[in-house]
This record gives C-alpha cells, structure tokens and sequence, in this order.
C-alpha cells in the first residue's frame, strides 16, 4: 500500500512507520516545515490553511497523527493551539482528500479518550456519549472535522488512544524519572482508572484498523484492563523496584490553569475497546505489569511481526486470530 503520514515524527509515528516499511508498505511523510522536506515529502501548512493538493493523489491510505502536545500548561493562547491543530488542521486535510479524482480508500485519524470526559462509576465503551470539559471538546469538534473524508466515501476511522506506555515519549515518559528516584505517587485519592495501551498494541490495533474494511468510525484504543491510578501506581513501584509513598493531593491540581489539573490528572475513565474486541483484535498486552515491562526492556521499539503486505478482506484477518474471533462472535 501506499500510505500517507501526517505527525511522523511523533511518539506514534516514530513506531509505526518503520513497521509499516518493514512490512513493504511505501510510506510518504507530511511536513510542516519547508526546511526538513526531503524526496517525495508533501508540505501542509495547516496554520495558514495551505496544502499540497496535487501531491496528495495515488495514495491508497491516509494515517493523520499530527496535533499539538497537550502536556503543556493550559494558557489561553495553548488551548486555542492545541483546538486549532485538530480540528482545523484535520479539516483542511479531510477536505483537500475529498476533492481528489481518486481519493484514498481509508484514512485513519487520531482521537483520545477525553472524548468522554470524567466519568466516575460508568463503563466507557464507543457507544458512550461525550463527556464535558476542554478535551471533550477538542476530540468533539477534532473527530467532526472528518466529516468531508466520510462524505467522500473514505472510511475514516478515529483511533481513540489512551495513555501510551513508552520511555520514547509522552506522559508516559514523562512518569518514568519520579518513578526511578522513588518520588512516584497517586494523584489525589487515586480511584480514578487510567485506560492505558502499550505502544506495540497501539501499533498493532492501527494496522488492524488499516487493514481491516469494516471498521469505520471510533475505536477505543486502550487495553481490556483499564486501572485505577492507585493501582497504576503500585504497579510501576513493583516493576521498578522503588517505593512510591507519595501523594499529590487532589487540590494541589486545581491550581494549575485553565481546568489542566482536573482534566489531565484526576479525569476518571474506566474506558473499554468494545469494537476492537468485537472485531477480534488480539491485544499483545492485557496486564499493565507485564506492558510496562516489556516497554522497558524493548526501549518502546515495536518489532515487525509479519503481517499481510497488501490489504486483505476483514473475514481473512479474524481467520488468523480464531480464538479471539470466536469468543467476541459467542
């Protein structure tokens, strides 16, 4: 397949697209900057709403990563950001794809699951509603925006991702040295649940998404067994072999500004990937225990594991996972 990639050079994009090469698939990246194309890239620059239509025909696939970090403290001015980097960009993009005489057949675009807000005492599946609150609505106004794709007769499929266990970046990077020196701790009462995801499942369950033509739509992808943050928290002490008899307490974040605290720290989402299951993915990670250490002991480098190079029906995927397949059909 030819695949175009928008945030290569992300946490998710740095994974997947050696795995994608690897498997024979020819991968184009988008860039934002003039100064960092090289043969083949296609330049986008979604702050002025300019995008190299021409170069975006004969691609059989999209894989749309790219938004500003919301690890950064919630000024005005960054939430503004961090809306306008997906709604806006994704939007731009959705509509030059609509336009093409041969669009793409699938485009995967990245979501979270602050789509659901805080959530205390429900289970969160895809059929849920949207929550309340900033990041709600960012994923809100962000999974519309591919809208002009789905009316286009893409499929558009919105990768709902929760927290991603790699040393390579992101929060979860960010966790590590705390941890490491002893300092880690649960935040506020720690009931709230984590909806976590290994970086190789986030891989694999992308290619699933990719490969597999009756999934449309989102799709939750966290692992089958959402933790508490107090559970997180004793788990990562475990692996790591320190202790982790801190707290921070629960009003110490609302001090942070614009609602960060609440939202990026005490948020509960006891969220479950109902569709993915269903479809019978096999996820590589259930336990936390076990996905943190793997992580650490891989680097978060994922290893190609020989998937189909050419897309295959959705029948032929749930024949190389029978078990799976078999119990989500029970």
């Amino acid at each position: 397949m030819k695949i175009l990639v928008s945030g290569a050079s992300g946490l998710i994009g740095q994974a997947l697209i050696p795995f994608l090469t690897a498997g024979g698939h020819t991968v184009t990246r988008m860039v934002r900057s003039p100064s960092k194309l090289k043969g083949g890239d296609v330049l986008w620059r979604p702050g002025e709403g300019r995008i190299d239509t021409e170069k975006l025909e004969g691609f059989d696939a999209v894989i749309h990563l790219a938004g500003e970090s919301v690890a950064q403290i919630w000024t005005p001015e960054a939430k503004r950001r961090i809306l306008e980097s997906r709604s806006h960009a994704t939007e731009l993009l959705c509509r030059a794809l609509a336009k093409l005489k041969n669009p793409p057949k699938v485009m995967l675009c990245a979501s979270a699951v602050g789509y659901f807000g805080s959530r205390p005492g429900e289970v969160l599946t895809e059929a849920s509603s949207p929550g309340l609150g900033f990041l709600a609505n960012v994923v809100r106004s962000w999974e519309q925006a591919t809208l002009p794709a789905t009316i286009a007769g893409i499929r558009v499929v919105n990768l709902r991702f929760g927290l991603v266990l790699s040393p390579r970046g992101g929060a979860f990077k960010s966790m590590l040295l705390p941890f490491k020196l002893g300092l880690g701790g649960k935040f506020g009462n720690g009931r709230q649940h984590f909806p976590w995801v290994s970086i190789d499942d986030v891989v694999g369950a992308t290619y699933f998404a990719l490969m597999n033509d009756k999934l449309s739509g989102p799709i939750n992808v966290t692992a089958p067994n959402p933790v508490t943050n107090k559970v997180f928290t004793k788990t990562m002490g475990r692996v790591l072999m320190r202790p982790t008899l801190f707290c921070v307490p629960g009003p110490l974040f609302l001090a942070l500004p614009g609602g960060m605290g609440t939202e990026m720290f005490l948020s509960d989402q006891n969220v479950l990937p109902a569709r993915l299951t269903e479809a019978g993915y096999v996820f590589k990670h259930t336990q936390l225990a076990d996905a943190v250490r793997h992580v650490l002991r891989s680097r978060g480098k994922v290893e190609f594991t020989g998937q189909p190079v050419i897309p295959v029906p959705a029948a032929m995927i749930a024949a190389t996972v029978p078990t799976a397949a078999a119990s989500a059909t029970a």
